[in-house]
């Protein structure tokens, strides 16, 4: 066990668990730790239900195309806490923090705290911020971990640029039962004076933002498909707004959605003010990795447990909205090279799996559902299984992704090698890149 994760151990089992939405305890905690947070460079502060992840792999992509110097902090991590923070390592370059940096930062934040109440994601937050406020860089990209307006990121007064991607349901436990009100939510990271990006949306939502902006004198707002617009055409990707035309390659992650991503990321970009020559938006499109979106798996110990000469896919994703556009995807390949197409799938029971594989239905040959080990409010393969069916899917419970792959290999007949996509949580991914042998570099 490494020094972090020993240090976050402790304080997991010590302190409250799960979601308690308040800024006090975070503010009480930086205030004693000399408030980093206002230490750190130009923020571009990131929210979204879906596609905020990938929108901060593209700025990041994107920024260090251009030589700038960037820290990262995005979440849940995948298979290490070291994932969540990326700290610049010199021009246009970045690396995970060592475990020593980020042992002390978490020791530091948990002394700071004392006995107080506290959410383990509210000490990472801090540790965080002490970590990018003593590292030089010149932007900090900062991901929202849950709504907005109460989430402990929410600290920052004055954002470079306020980004908000794509809303649907979720969390509707802790953020509200329609998307209006979880726009309200995500809304919260809007300052005054300050850009503000919006995804292309509905226009319930989008009236939203309109309402907060004009509320709290934050501005410009650039509005997705009304003040820009990305689309692909002839292979390339197309970005226009007021200031112009980019006609660039088509982004490396997989995806229609991952072009308006992409365009998110772009506007922000030239909402901030910051010079970036087109070449860096070239090279950045080209170069973005993000681990578990649509990931293709070429290599590792899954991929040789997988019947021969099949194409092994990944995605986190585990809402409705995510169910739609990885569909979405995987019927973008069937068309392109016809294969069948199975699904391996896990999820949270905070999660709607009705809602998540009704966009499979009719594209989909066999769902294989199961548990989630590392989570302990993971679905039960069996009820799992019964939703997929629900929902007009075949589906069984097995034990793991190993049997999964083994049963493809020992009980289907395929005419041609199938498509395998493991799906329907982050966790599940993070689990099937440890096994795989192939973890976030």
């Amino acid at each position: 066990m490494t020094r972090s994760l020993a240090i976050i151990d402790r304080l997991a089992a010590l302190h409250p668990k799960g979601y308690d939405l308040t800024l006090g305890r975070i503010q009480r905690l930086l205030k004693a730790l000399g408030s980093p947070e206002t230490r750190i460079p130009p923020v571009f502060h990131v929210a979204g239900t879906n596609g905020k992840g990938s929108t901060v792999a593209f700025l990041r992509a994107i920024l260090e195309a251009a030589g700038l110097r960037v820290h990262t902090d995005t979440s849940p991590h995948l298979v290490s806490y070291n994932e969540r923070y990326r700290l610049a390592t010199g021009p246009g370059t970045s690396a995970f923090v060592d475990d020593d940096r980020f042992a002390d930062a978490l020791a530091r934040a948990e002394a700071a705290n004392g006995q107080e109440p506290i959410t383990l994601f509210e000490l990472l937050t801090a540790a965080g911020f002490l970590l990018f406020a003593e590292t030089p860089a010149d932007v900090v990209l900062l991901e929202v971990g849950l709504g907005g307006r109460f989430d402990s990121t929410n600290v920052i007064d004055e954002p470079l640029v306020s980004v908000i991607t794509s809303i649907s349901l979720d969390h509707q436990a802790f953020l509200g039962d329609t998307v209006e009100k979880i726009a309200f939510e995500k809304a919260g990271i809007i300052k005054g004076g300050r850009p503000v990006v919006l995804s292309p949306n509905g226009d319930s939502i989008r009236e939203v933002f309109e309402r907060v902006v004009r509320d709290v004198k934050a501005g410009p707002l650039y509005v997705g498909g009304q003040d820009f617009t990305a689309f692909e055409e002839h292979g390339r990707l197309v970005f226009q707004d007021a200031d112009g035309l980019l006609d660039l390659p088509l982004p490396r992650l997989l995806g229609r959605h991952q072009i308006q991503n992409a365009g998110t990321a772009i506007a922000a970009i030239r909402a901030s003010g910051l010079d970036i020559p087109t070449r860096a938006f070239e090279t950045g499109l080209e170069t973005v990795d993000w681990p578990a979106r649509l990931q293709r798996l070429t290599h590792g110990a899954l991929v040789t447990a997988a019947p021969a000469g099949s194409e092994v896919w990944l995605d986190g994703g585990h809402n409705p909205g995510a169910g739609e556009v990885v569909a979405s995807a995987m019927a973008d390949l069937e068309d392109r090279l016809p294969r069948p197409l199975f699904l391996i799938a896990g999820m949270l029971t905070t999660k709607d799996p009705a809602g998540f594989f009704g966009p499979f239905a009719g594209l989909v040959r066999h769902v294989f559902t199961v548990p989630i080990p590392q989570s302990e409010a993971a679905w039960a393969p069996e009820p799992l299984a019964e939703a997929a069916i629900a929902a007009g899917l075949s589906a069984q419970p097995v034990s793991g992704p190993e049997e999964a792959l083994r049963l493809l290999g020992e009980g289907w007949q395929f005419e041609r090698s199938p498509r395998i996509l493991i799906c329907g949580s982050l966790y599940l991914a993070g689990d099937v890149l440890a096994l795989n042998g192939t973890p976030p570099r």
